[in-house]
């Protein structure tokens, strides 16, 4: 200030010296100031002074001035000043004055021709305002110019908001600040959906904090505090400064907020005070002049030297300077060339008879010419380059944003982030960075909606506060072990996630979130675009798809599940194959007849070759022997083939017996959409319900998919298929036909826990949405939220958290259509049903034919022939005496017999047997060791014939019969032997017991 004052004495000095040896002086200016701003005078003397000292410029010229300070709310005296200016003889008028002066002052610089170079101030130091100058004729020339660039501050602050992603915050601002002169930013903030409050800061802000705490009650405190947490104040430096040390110690900030203060007039003192004053992060943005960093360079500018006192940055003298004192000093630079410039003209200088008073008086000659060399021409000063363009505006303005970092520590470095021009826009990157690990103290109110197993009640006692629990609850409370933060939580009170309603309004949880009765909205909420542009998203926890909830078949019982193996066709071919090879078996031992071993009693017939390849077939031997080497090869093939049929049959019966197959054709979402006998849909107006529409209806995504599923779930206006909540979707899989589409999560869970395992599961397994945790626009914990988020789902925990409510060994089968038992494989009764019926059909046709063979015997037994025939044959004497003869009346010993004894009525012969033609009384005893055969000699008689095979070769020993049988055998020959017909060879001996 000593220096100022000095230059100030010189610079009267020098003036008084001018008129009174120059005083012809052509180089007068006139300048007007508010009263307030006598630094501005001071600066304006100075560069003055500065300039007559500079014989480069003027050569032997020196400028004269006259001030004249004024108030800036009094137009009427700002004109009679510069009209007694005016008569002064002045060439130029300099102002540093509001706007409501200015109107006026323009006015009479346009009547009179007087260049009037208008430097806007705002009172008390706050943000600027447009200045509406008046408007004048068009084709008539402006003589106030705009020294001050145009007001870019709305420009500035919505790219900075923008660039920050802000979507509510709270702007402040003083008294003394035109509200008008944001208008465009509030409209412009509404446009793009931003929720922006306006709050006015009085001149006592002690009082109105106190006001606040007495007006509000402890839940409205604690929400007004939230709000803080991002602000915009446009204010002068000295009230920010008070109002931030006000806001700290009542403690209604906290560490995380985040403000931005926006002033053209912030010096590098007023941001170090802030800075030590504010807690958590705080954003300046300020007008900044480009200047080189060479103190040399700063303060020579092309042919003039400025004061170090005013160029040199690292001067405090300079630090302190306004953006108006530098521009009135470089307004009086510009001047200064332009006179120059102007020199050789003798005749702009003419002014004597100018005057504003008289009603013909004339503007100046030399007006026009001098305004014309002033937009000519620009100068490098103060605020880097000074010019005009043909509109009389400054198109020369800088902007610079400076920050700090998050934190309670006061007193932190502050960084230049990037800056602001209005040709360039944005040069830097600014970003919200992330708050740090700590949310103590801050309560969230959270809002749910009922969905299993993501939000569900685990306690529920009476005059208490409900208890919650589920996926969702376990990630929140993660976060808030984590973070620090609590919370309280409640239902959405119709139980809806919420849609957009005709009136445009939100229910259900988005309502509450829209309409801030809630901070946090957390359940199995789906991150949606039309849910995006009215709340603010946390990153996903979890993926989610669309799903399909529906009734598993009941398992179908076949009877015949035994012959599933192998194919009908197969079956015939394995039948016609028994019968074929039981034939050629017979027919290759017919054509070359089998050697038997002595006392078989077996013969090679064709019922026993079908028999034996039977038994052979189903691996239960046979009793015919075979001894030819055809018959063995052959019987050798098929045994072969009966190892790989029999071995195929059983592999192929235990599968199908041990594994279910799937009968139901719906296996995905195609297979859902493309058929239409089971009817589906979902919850109205849900998320589901939107994406289905939206994919079939939208001619940018449509889905062939979806649309089918459309036409399903909009039957009727949707009334039909569609339920209101999603426990009645899954109410009507459960009791009946019905496919509830939903999330696959919620679906996954139900089928899980479902106590008869009647659910499963069809689903599209690629995730194109995900749940997330909805917050208000703006919201200042959906970035620390996000952040710790992934940092669970790195560390693995969100994963243990998801195990908890869909665990890996689930107790039913989510993915197969038929009920089936995952504990153990034992088969049941059905599946053998068939097998049962086939051995109770045997058993029944056994016992028909066996019914069938003894009436067909006693039909033939009751045959008995006339007596008149019997009276002439064999039969006669039977007839009289069935059975006369007695062991004892035959002398045939069990040790040998007489041919003699017995007569020779045989009148065939047999290769290996004889015939015998025992009486009626043998058959009985004698059936247990002999065949049977009934040849009729005579249609009237029936005469047995009895073959005995047995005794030819080697008759039975007790070591090859049995005890019984061979007691039964023994006496059934003593009783027949005598009735006997002896063998006409000799036969060996009978065995003797």
């Amino acid at each position: 200030m000593k220096v100022i004052s000095a230059m100030l004495l010189v610079a009267v000095f020098m003036s008084q010296e001018w008129k009174s040896a120059l005083s012809d002086s052509i180089i007068h200016i006139g300048a007007i100031f508010d009263e307030s701003a006598r630094k501005d005078d001071e600066v304006f003397r100075l560069a003055v002074a500065d300039l007559n000292l500079n014989n480069e410029i003027l050569e032997t010229e020196k400028i004269t001035i006259s001030v004249e300070f004024v108030d800036g709310n009094n137009p009427f005296q700002a004109v009679q000043e510069a009209c007694e200016l005016m008569n002064r003889g002045i060439l130029a008028l300099v102002s540093s004055i509001g706007c409501m002066s200015a109107g006026s002052l323009q006015t009479l610089a346009d009547a009179m021709h007087i260049p009037h170079l208008f430097i806007q101030r705002s009172p008390a130091g706050t943000p600027r305002s447009s200045c509406p100058l008046t408007s004048r004729l068009p084709g008539a020339d402006d003589y106030t110019l705009m020294v001050r660039p145009p007001v870019y501050l709305n420009e500035v602050i919505m790219q900075v908001v923008s660039e920050y992603s802000w979507q509510k915050f709270i702007l402040f601002y003083d008294s003394d600040f035109d509200i008008r002169g944001i208008e465009d930013f509030l409209d412009r903030t509404s446009q793009q959906g931003m929720d922006v409050s306006l709050q006015k800061v009085e001149s006592n802000i002690n009082m109105m904090i106190t006001s606040l705490f007495r007006t509000m009650r402890v839940e409205e405190l604690h929400r007004y505090r939230d709000t803080l947490r991002r602000a915009v104040l446009f204010m002068s430096p000295a009230t920010a400064k008070a109002f931030i040390t006000e806001v700290v110690e009542t403690n209604l900030v906290a560490f995380d907020c985040h403000w931005i203060l926006i002033n053209e007039e912030i010096t590098d003192y007023d941001l170090q005070e802030l800075v030590m004053k504010s807690i958590g992060r705080l954003t300046l943005i300020r007008q900044t002049f480009p200047m080189p960093q060479n103190t040399t360079q700063c303060c020579v500018k092309h042919n003039h030297r400025i004061n170090t006192s005013l160029c040199d940055p690292k001067n405090p003298k300079a630090q302190q300077l306004e953006i108006t004192n530098r521009y009135i000093y470089d307004s009086v630079l510009l001047l200064a060339n332009t006179f120059h410039r102007k020199l050789e003209d003798r005749k702009w200088h003419s002014m004597a008879s100018l005057s504003c008073i008289r009603k013909n008086s004339k503007p100046w000659q030399g007006g026009k010419s001098m305004l014309d060399t002033v937009k000519k021409f620009g100068v490098s000063g103060l605020t880097s380059f000074l010019e005009f363009t043909d509109n009389g505006t400054n198109p020369n303005i800088f902007f610079e944003i400076l920050g700090t970092n998050y934190g309670e520590e006061r007193g932190r470095g502050v960084s230049r982030l990037a800056t602001w021009d209005p040709v360039h826009g944005l040069n830097g990157t600014l970003t919200d960075r992330k708050l740090e690990n700590n949310m103590r103290g801050v309560v969230l109110r959270v809002v749910t909606v009922l969905e299993e197993p993501f939000v569900m009640v685990s306690e529920n006692v009476l005059g208490k506060p409900k208890k919650y629990q589920g996926y969702s609850i376990d990630v929140l409370d993660a976060l808030s072990n984590y973070l620090g933060f609590k919370y309280e939580i409640y239902v959405a009170p119709d139980h809806k996630y919420g849609s957009l309603q005709p009136d445009g309004q939100w229910n259900g949880l988005m309502g509450e979130l829209v309409f801030k009765r809630a901070d946090v909205g957390l359940s199995a909420l789906t991150i949606t675009p039309e849910r995006e542009s009215v709340v603010d998203f946390t990153t996903r926890y979890m993926d989610y798809s669309v799903g399909v909830l529906l009734r598993k078949a009941e398992r179908t019982m076949d009877m015949f599940a035994c012959l599933a193996p192998f194919d009908l066709s197969l079956w015939a071919c394995i039948a016609g194959t028994v019968l074929l090879i039981g034939i050629l078996v017979y027919l290759l031992n017919w054509l070359n007849p089998p050697r038997l071993p002595m006392g078989s009693v077996s013969s090679t017939t064709l019922y026993n070759s079908m028999w034996f390849v039977y038994g052979s077939f189903v691996q239960q031997g046979g009793e015919v022997p075979y001894t030819t080497l055809a018959t063995r090869m052959m019987m050798g093939v098929w045994w072969m083939f009966a190892l790989i049929v029999i071995s195929s049959y059983t592999a192929n019966l235990a599968a199908f017996l041990t594994i279910t197959r799937i009968e139901n054709s719906i296996q995905s979402l195609q297979d859902l959409s493309k058929q239409t006998e089971l009817p589906y849909g979902t919850v109205l107006d849900s998320a589901v319900y939107d994406q289905v529409r939206s994919k079939a209806m939208n001619p940018f995504e449509r889905d062939p998919m979806y649309s089918q599923m459309w036409r399903m779930i909009n039957r009727t206006g949707g009334g039909d298929n569609n339920v209101e909540e999603s426990k009645e979707g899954i109410r009507k899989v459960k009791n009946g036909r019905f496919g509830f589409v939903w999330d696959a999560a919620v679906l996954e869970y139900v089928a899980n826990n479902d106590e008869d395992c009647s659910f499963y599961t069809v689903g599209n397994n690629a995730p194109d949405r995900g749940y997330g945790i909805a917050m208000q626009h703006g919201s200042p914990y959906r970035d620390i939220f996000s952040q710790r988020i992934l940092e669970l789902q790195q560390n693995g925990d969100m994963d243990i958290l998801k195990l908890k409510w869909w665990p890996r060994d689930s107790p039913c089968d989510l993915y197969s259509s038929v009920q089936t038992r995952q504990h153990g494989n034992a088969l049941d009764i059905h599946s053998f049903a068939g097998v049962f019926c086939v051995l109770a059909a045997g058993v029944v046709l056994s016992c028909l034919i066996a019914m069938v063979e003894s009436w067909w015997s006693r039909r033939k037994g009751s045959r008995v022939p006339s007596k008149e025939t019997q009276a002439d044959g064999p039969s006669a004497r039977q007839a009289v005496d069935p059975c006369p003869h007695t062991p004892n009346e035959h002398p045939l010993a069990l040790g040998g017999q007489t041919q003699n004894q017995i007569p020779n009525t045989a009148n065939t012969t047999v290769p290996t047997a004889t015939h015998y033609q025992p009486p009626a009384c043998c058959d009985i005893p004698c059936a247990l060791i002999v065949q049977h055969s009934y040849e009729s000699t005579n249609p009237s008689e029936l005469a047995p014939k009895m073959r005995m095979t047995t005794f030819t070769t080697s008759p039975p020993t007790p070591r090859t019969i049995r005890r019984s049988t061979w007691s039964t055998y023994t006496a059934g020959l003593t009783a027949c032997a005598p009735k006997m017909k002896a063998p006409i060879s000799s036969s060996p001996p009978l065995p003797s017991i």
